[in-house]
């Protein structure tokens, strides 16, 4: 072997050995070192909501706020325990609307002795003035008011009214009570529903229940 030829190998090992070294030099320990092209068989890894500043040990601050996720679409609805009142209530404001909401429409809380007293407070601040303390139609707008009286949520024309025509009357009002949905949430709704419906019963059993849950309501006001 000619001195030239053993020059040029060992030059070749030695450029090849200076590569290797040279592209094996990463700051990040954890790194294999720079591949050749790698995006042709691998795909980088990208978790969802996760910032991707950083590409090949190169800081690009445009990319640091980068979503790796598209954003939701327009009109999506968040989950959360909130999540009734971000709900879009879409029966229309009409008749038929009506007499579809007391068909399809039912409450989605359980009608326990802590929602119906919520209830209770809710109806003491919103409903009380024209419907009375126990439902009859006597609250004082009507006895020192002059004004008409609502129909007592017992009498025969209230007491079998379905729950979804109560939400559909306090959402968007009927007759001479005014809408109530920009006061009362879609939860509070259903509160306030939950202790009328208490009120529809007309025997002294259910009166009797109402006094209760007025005392328990009261004292709760208290402690507040």
């Amino acid at each position: 072997m000619s001195v030239l030829t053993t020059y040029s190998t060992r030059l070749l090992v030695g450029s090849v050995l200076v590569i290797l070294a040279t592209t094996a030099c990463v700051r990040d320990e954890q790194s294999p070192g720079y591949e050749y092209m790698p995006d042709m068989y691998r795909s980088p890894a990208i978790e969802a909501y996760v910032d991707y500043g950083e590409i090949r040990d190169t800081i690009h601050d445009e990319l640091a706020t980068t979503k790796s996720v598209r954003r939701p679409v327009e009109g999506t609805v968040p989950f959360s325990d909130q999540a009734m009142n971000d709900i879009p209530f879409t029966i229309p404001n009409t008749f038929e609307g009506y007499e579809s909401a007391g068909e399809i429409l039912k409450s989605p809380l359980a009608e326990t002795e802590d929602i119906i007293r919520e209830g209770q407070l809710i109806y003491a601040d919103f409903c009380v003035h024209c419907h009375g303390k126990t439902g009859k139609g006597d609250g004082p707008v009507v006895e020192m008011g002059g004004h008409p009286p609502p129909p007592a949520y017992d009498s025969p024309q209230m007491a079998d009214l379905p729950e979804g025509k109560m939400f559909h009357a306090i959402t968007y009002g009927k007759g001479l009570m005014g809408p109530h949905k920009s006061q009362l949430s879609k939860l509070d709704r259903w509160k306030v529903i939950a202790f009328v419906k208490t009120l529809q019963a007309s025997d002294d059993e259910g009166e009797a229940e109402n006094d209760n849950q007025e005392e328990n309501a009261e004292e709760g006001t208290s402690e507040n």
